[in-house]
């Protein structure tokens, strides 16, 4: 156990109990001996000013509460493993987005150095060990900050959204109602007032973004999740279809331990082929996904899904020639 970890242990533990601690139970807990026990708390009286007392009588340490108030440690205090964390989490969002929030994020990166340095550890180490790697990312483009502000703010948006697949641009006033990053990729979530119902925009399409000073109108969370999490991946839509996917038999090794969707489920084959069955709304991308398996994976139904995946690979092949 690091010293600031015994440090922060010492500290709970003596806020926690009514009753004086012995040095035996402080040893234990803080395993450690008890010459290092008592440098520890020679160290918090001297460097934190902490009220720290033996109690002859009761033959063991408590707070000092003559004054009327209560020791607690100033400013941030988490333990070593806590510290790692919070960098690792920097450390991710950092590499989800990079420079996204360098700014708002620098005097708390600054105070995480400070602190894991004056334990003898170094947030140097995690940039070198954690590795992030992103596919096929989309940056979130210029305008998350005004997004995220009026998502934050609960205020309307007026945004010029480009629709790849139509090929077209169009304006829009939206009520945000969540952020998703969902394959190296942001989305919003809104209400859409022009179309009087829910969509999805990626924040990479999304040409300009205005806050309005109209309140965003609320949507309940059993509505957003209904519509958003229930059908397969980001697009969204009631699942009011099954696909039945089998897997090869390697596949299958691989496929069992993915989670595709939170209410699917799989049986597996006395072969050692894998059967899949999933929910979804919109097809668009479970098709994208089961190409990925090529020969690995078929489609046994619903007919119309089979059919479509059996259309994709038959305008692959035709790329080829004969």
């Amino acid at each position: 156990m690091e010293r600031f970890d015994r440090i922060f242990r010492l500290h709970q533990i003596l806020e926690s109990h009514r009753y004086p601690v012995p040095r035996s139970v402080l040893e234990e807990q803080l395993e450690c001996s008890r010459a290092t026990v008592k440098r520890i708390i020679e160290d918090m009286r001297d460097s934190l000013n902490a009220p720290i007392v033996y109690d002859p009588a009761a033959r063991g340490y408590r707070y000092d509460t003559a004054q009327g108030r209560m020791f607690t440690l100033p400013g941030l205090w988490l333990d070593a493993a806590e510290l790692h964390a919070l960098a690792a989490a920097h450390q991710l969002l950092d590499r989800l987005e990079p420079g996204l929030f360098d700014r708002e994020l620098a005097p708390i990166k600054g105070r995480i150095e400070q602190l894991l340095s004056a334990q003898h550890a170094s947030s140097r180490e995690i940039p070198r060990r954690v590795r992030i790697l992103g596919q096929a990312t989309r940056p979130a483009g210029p305008w998350f900050r005004e997004i995220a502000g009026a998502l934050g703010q609960r205020r309307r948006l007026a945004i010029r959204h480009f629709h790849r697949q139509r090929n077209e641009t169009s304006d829009r006033e939206v009520s945000p109602q969540r952020l998703v990053h969902y394959r190296d990729a942001w989305y919003l979530d809104a209400w859409c007032h022009e179309r009087d119902d829910l969509r999805s925009f990626g924040l990479d399409a999304i040409r300009h973004a205005t806050m309005l000073d109209a309140p965003a109108t609320d949507l309940p969370d059993a509505a957003l999740d209904a519509h958003f999490a229930d059908a397969y991946g980001i697009f969204a839509g009631p699942a009011d279809h099954l696909a039945l996917l089998r897997f090869g038999a390697q596949a299958a090794r691989w496929v069992a331990d993915q989670q595709w969707h939170p209410r699917q489920t799989q049986h597996w084959l006395a072969d050692g082929r894998l059967e899949l069955r999933i929910p979804y709304g919109a097809d668009t991308e479970l098709i994208m996904d089961i190409l990925r398996y090529g020969p690995d994976v078929e489609v046994v139904e619903p007919t119309a899904l089979r059919n479509a995946v059996k259309e994709r690979l038959s305008q692959a092949v035709a790329l080829y020639g004969a």
